[in-house]
């Protein structure tokens, strides 16, 4: 015969699910506000590309806006629900974590503008007031501004987060 099963979560459990409480610091402060004005202006660069007819490298703006887009969210949460520390080998790290990602979206969205940029010059040919034809050209201006306003963005939360390394801060918060 089995014993019955116990009546209390063991101890261990309970602390785990009362440690789940919104990082509110974090998103009063600088780097949350940043990480959700990333998220904005990430998913209206990939919607903006999504809606028009693309196609060459194009393809790879779309690749990378998708996937910062994505990493951005996972991070905002994380660090939104103080669940960082759960994250292996990194979680310790999670301040050169978060720089180290801002300055690698940084670098990808440069490179996402300057082909959003290289296909608005391509498409200005149907710029004209009475062109009949459907053209992406005001998409791809949309996108291409869009990407340089992510790319100001993941600057100055990783000139941010560099600032709080220097002062000798090891949290995001």
């Amino acid at each position: 015969m089995l014993p019955p099963p116990p009546r209390q979560p063991p101890p261990q459990a309970r602390a785990a699910r009362s440690a789940v409480r919104l990082q509110r610091p974090f998103l009063r402060g600088p780097l949350g506000v940043l990480r959700l004005l990333q998220l904005l202006a990430g998913a209206a660069f990939w919607i903006t590309i999504a809606t028009s007819k693309y196609q060459g490298p194009v393809h790879f703006a779309l690749f990378v806006s998708v996937l910062f887009w994505l990493l951005t969210l996972g991070l905002y949460f994380l660090t939104l629900l103080g669940k960082h520390e759960l994250v292996p080998v990194l979680g310790s790290r999670w301040l050169v974590v978060n720089v180290a990602h801002d300055l690698l979206a940084a670098a990808l969205y440069g490179a996402a503008t300057g082909i959003m940029i290289d296909q608005t010059q391509r498409h200005s040919y149907c710029n004209l007031k009475d062109y009949p034809l459907p053209c992406a050209y005001h998409a791809f201006l949309a996108a291409a501004v869009c990407g340089g306003l992510c790319l100001g963005l993941y600057l100055l939360s990783a000139f941010y987060g560099c600032c709080r390394r220097c002062q000798g801060k090891q949290e995001v918060v």
